[in-house]
């Protein structure tokens, strides 16, 4: 999902935070940094002729990190965003559980155009624990970043936003690919196998 470009750009804002705040102790230059870069990225390619999209809408997220910390003049609100989105998703997550329509199965099922699925007990069954690991992502996110938040530690957001960044989505999503197409492609091989 964006390749090494898309790692790069997701991992440098954080890890100049990080670099720039620890060496400095200071707001300004700490989110002005990832900010600058997160423009280059944008610049980069524009000069390259590619897509921009994806770098805009990371500069747009850099920004609104920025602005938060540089209004309220703490650092840790540089991260407020990410554990807003992580509540959302956690949310989503939990809720779509509760009423029966785990929200793995429903993106799966529009994607696929399976519209059915909900009457295959192991599509099911398999779109419940997708969808578990996806609660469980934000959750294990917000247990380990709302205290260092509580506590204004800047810097321990910084590192811990980039050790529960890009490893643990990595692992989830290829874990849900994995559990997905064990059970759309066995329901399909099994559909023309029971038929015939």
């Amino acid at each position: 999902m964006g390749g090494i470009r898309g790692l790069v750009e997701s991992i440098l804002p954080p890890l100049l935070f990080l670099v720039v705040y620890t060496i400095t102790q200071q707001l300004v230059p700490s989110v002005l940094a990832p900010l600058a870069i997160a423009v280059v990225f944008i610049v980069v390619r524009i000069a390259a002729r590619q897509p921009v999209m994806t770098a805009v809408v990371g500069a747009l997220g850099v920004g609104v990190s920025a602005g938060l910390a540089l209004l309220s003049g703490r650092a840790s609100d540089n991260f407020l965003p990410g554990l807003i989105i992580n509540v959302v998703l956690l949310v989503a997550m939990l809720v779509s559980l509760a009423v029966r329509r785990p929200l793995i199965g429903v993106m799966v099922g529009l994607l696929t155009g399976d519209s059915a699925w909900r009457a295959d007990p192991a599509k099911v069954r398999v779109a419940v624990i997708a969808t578990m690991l996806w609660a469980a992502l934000p959750a294990l996110r917000l247990a380990v970043e709302v205290p260092l938040y509580l506590a204004d530690d800047a810097a321990g957001l910084a590192t811990v936003k980039l050790l529960l960044g890009i490893p643990p989505y990595a692992i989830v999503l290829w874990v849900t690919w994995l559990l997905i197409r064990s059970a759309w492609t066995g329901a399909s091989e099994a559909g023309p196998a029971e038929t015939a």
